[in-house]
This record gives structure tokens, sequence and C-alpha cells, in this order.
């Protein structure tokens, strides 16, 4: 039983550090577009610069709470594991 329980901790660490992983370049690539884009359509058209500049902020909180959606199922499975449970309680209802 406890080298089931230590391989659901060892997965579960895994999932978690793939999940930030991606969350964190996902996030870096889409603000480099994100710069990129707004770079070119400012140097096309300067004069709507603070009508792209506010949409660039607006799209810029959105794409980084992805990213901290992402952080917080990561701490809910590191410190509230799901997983974890399921296998404690079918622990104790196999030894009742």
């Amino acid at each position: 039983m406890q080298a089931l329980i230590a391989q659901v901790q060892g997965m579960t660490v895994l999932a978690v550090a793939i999940i930030v992983g991606l969350g964190a370049i996902g996030t870096a690539l889409g603000f480099a577009i994100l710069g990129g884009k707004f770079l070119e359509a400012s140097a096309r058209q300067p004069e709507l610069m603070p009508q792209l500049q506010t949409k660039l902020f607006v799209i810029a909180g959105l794409l980084d709470a992805i990213s901290m959606i992402g952080v917080g199922v990561a701490l809910l499975f590191t410190f509230n594991n799901p997983f974890l449970n399921a296998v404690k309680a079918a622990a104790v209802a196999v030894a009742q």
C-alpha cells in the first residue's frame, strides 16, 4: 500500500511540474507574440497606439490569468491531492 501511495505522490509531482512548466512556456510565448504584433501594429499605424495599448493590457491580463489558473490547480494537487485521498479511502475500505 505504501508503494502505491508513493507512486501516486511521485506522479502528482510530475503532473504539477508539467502543469506549471507548460503554463510558463505558453505564457512566455503568448507575451512574445502579443508584444511583437503590438509593435508591428504600432509601427504601421501610430495614431492607433492608445487603443492598441489598451487592448494589449486587457489581453495580457487574460493571458496571465490562464497561467495563474494552472498554478492554482497545481497547488490543489500539491496540498490536497484528490487522487491520494481516493487511494487512502480505498485502502481503508479494503482494511475493513
